[in-house]
């Protein structure tokens, strides 16, 4: 069983105390997981992998993938050739993104140091400069790669739909409803998306 993410319970209890949704399924839920994901290029890359495949196929991929190359550094990712990459079970569309954020990652088009010295806005639109990089993907990095705690991934499918079971929706709330939505949970909005993904695989929840 994953261990629960206790740097986690200061920002959900202020969430529960003024969310009374919150509150209750935080009652029922607990704590989501620990999840992270390591700051610099193997983070990126390990999120890129992650778009649009089941967890268990990510964590496949990423596994062979780093069992490859060992380190993992943009110039070792780079020597691997299309057919070593197809063995391991990337797309052509992967590759492609792989690729380009290690040339770009080499070359200093994306300095992934400098994003420490950036606010949030600024570090998702240095992000998303990369081919495959959109700001999903921008979100995920900073969430759970730099530790940001007010990042917002409005779009995922996941949280709108455990936003829709929180507050008992009719519909799934997206764009601009899903962006409100989060509104009142700043400064926390991180730790909010952290307990929409738990709650989303959570089956107990009372109504």
């Amino acid at each position: 069983m994953a261990r629960p993410d206790k740097t986690l319970q200061p920002a959900l209890e202020a969430l529960a105390a003024r969310d009374p949704d919150i509150a209750r399924c935080f009652a029922a839920c607990g704590l989501p997981p620990v999840r992270r994901q390591k700051p610099g290029f193997p983070g990126l890359l390990r999120i890129i992998m992650a778009q649009q495949v089941s967890t268990a196929s990510a964590a496949a991929i990423t596994g062979r993938l780093e069992a490859a190359v060992r380190p993992m550094t943009p110039e070792g990712f780079l020597k691997l050739d299309e057919a070593a990459l197809k063995a391991i079970g990337l797309s052509r569309q992967k590759m492609r993104y792989g690729r380009a954020l290690a040339e770009d990652v080499l070359t200093r088009r994306i300095d992934l140091r400098a994003l420490t010295r950036m606010d949030d806005e600024e570090a998702a639109a240095h992000l998303t400069q990369a081919k495959g990089i959109g700001p999903w993907t921008a979100e995920i990095y900073l969430l759970f790669a730099l530790r940001r705690p007010d990042i917002w991934p409005a779009d995922d499918l996941a949280v709108q739909a455990a936003a829709q079971r929180l507050k008992n929706l009719e519909e799934r709330p997206a764009g601009e409803a899903m962006r409100a939505l989060g509104e009142p949970w700043r400064p926390y909005r991180s730790a909010a998306a952290r307990f929409l993904w738990h709650l989303y695989r959570h089956p107990g929840v009372p109504e």
